[in-house]
């Protein structure tokens, strides 16, 4: 969940795919301009250790957009291991 927090802040659009199911997956990500991703709160976790092979992430996600507005997204994250890796398998916001 980090990571993919990381790479939606740098907007790394390669890794996002990579680690995204591909049940699931975009053919792309569009990053909306000016949109700022500045803090990551994981609020709660279920399974997801290596002995696990699904488990999900609540999180809130902090950003700031034009105009000085901000904000924060709050979702639950589903994720599963897929060929051996853990990926996103889709969300629910909350």
């Amino acid at each position: 969940m980090r990571s993919r927090f990381s790479a939606f802040a740098v907007q790394d659009a390669a890794y996002l795919l990579k680690s995204w199911h591909p049940a699931t997956r975009p053919p792309s990500i569009d990053f909306e301009p000016g949109l700022r991703w500045e803090r990551l709160e994981v609020l709660d976790a279920t399974e997801g250790t290596p002995f696990h092979t699904k488990g999900t992430v609540e999180f809130r996600a902090a950003y700031s957009a034009k105009g000085g507005q901000s904000g924060e997204m709050h979702e639950v994250s589903r994720f599963v291991r897929h060929d051996g890796a853990w990926v996103y398998l889709k969300g629910t916001v909350q």
